[in-house]
């Protein structure tokens, strides 16, 4: 029998957008579109974050996580849904003395969506690093509340980690009984200030997984096409989309998700596996004992 692979497709990020951009889907109704057409491709996952509908910037209103995740659900087709939980973690620091110019948000208001609409899964970032030119801030106090408002909502957890150190803290996080199990984790690859997309680095961050933990990974930019295979020969999971890669190929756009996507389960068939469903992807995940 061949392996199934869950393909999760982030179908539009939390950054700003910029002139390449003009694919990203940006209103609720384009994100939930894109969502249900990245399903019917072979997505068996969708990863949300909302933009503020006039002007495309990132956004953590709660009417805009309602709406899109009715949009879905009211469509009928069958997809895990998987909301961020990272929005509210970045802290830019002042340059001259005084206080920072954007401070980390509180673990309760970053979590507020989660807590009201119970998504299947969303997003915990074990991640305190630079990030590109700002910093993300994810404290181990701030990582236990927001677990436990995770698990009350009934909600699984997918442990975002984009480094080495990362895998350690969560581990022991895991070890005291502060992230349930089984534990799915995620490798983002390629981050500047984060773990580069290399076999290495991916090998080496599945090496730190206690034995048998369901992992995925995704490279940025260039690099995710080359992670998808290799996280599949790896024995990982895969995740495609506008929110990592705009690109179908070198020069050439991806006109919306639903090509990546098609990519991607092209890549995961060729290579001996096969895509999970949404139900097979809850069954491996074990989601029905959350």
């Amino acid at each position: 029998m061949k392996r199934k692979v869950i393909l999760t497709c982030a179908v539009t990020g939390g950054g700003a957008i910029g002139p390449k951009g003009k694919y990203v889907p940006i209103t609720p109704e384009h994100i939930a579109s894109e969502a249900v057409a990245a399903a019917k491709a072979g997505a068996a996952s969708v990863h949300i974050h909302v933009r503020d509908p006039e002007t495309g910037a990132p956004s953590m209103a709660l009417a805009l996580y309602e709406e899109v995740v009715e949009r879905i659900r009211a469509s009928g087709v069958d997809v895990l849904i998987n909301l961020t939980g990272g929005v509210g973690g970045t802290y830019i620091p002042s340059l001259e003395p005084g206080n920072p110019i954007k401070e980390v948000l509180s673990p309760y208001l970053r979590t507020q969506h989660i807590k009201k609409l119970r998504p299947d899964i969303c997003t915990l970032d074990i991640t305190t690093m630079n990030f590109g030119e700002n910093a993300v801030v994810n404290t181990p106090a701030h990582l236990r509340i927001m677990s436990k408002i995770i698990q009350e909502a009934g909600v699984k957890p997918e442990l975002e980690v984009f480094d080495l150190g990362q895998i350690d803290l969560a581990n022991r996080l895991l070890a005291a009984g502060e992230l349930p199990a089984p534990p799915f984790f995620q490798f983002c690859l390629g981050i500047r200030g984060g773990a580069p997309a290399t076999t290495e680095s991916m090998v080496m961050m599945r090496s730190l997984l206690p034995q048998n933990t369901l992992w995925s990974a995704f490279g940025i930019g260039r690099a995710q096409f080359p992670m998808i295979a290799q996280s599949v020969i790896l024995g990982g999971h895969c995740r495609v989309g506008l929110e990592d890669n705009l690109y179908l190929e070198r020069g050439v756009l991806a006109e919306g998700n639903v090509p990546l996507v098609e990519r991607a389960v092209t890549i995961i068939e060729a290579l001996g596996c096969a895509v999970a469903t949404p139900a097979e992807a809850r069954e491996i995940l074990s989601l029905e004992s959350v």
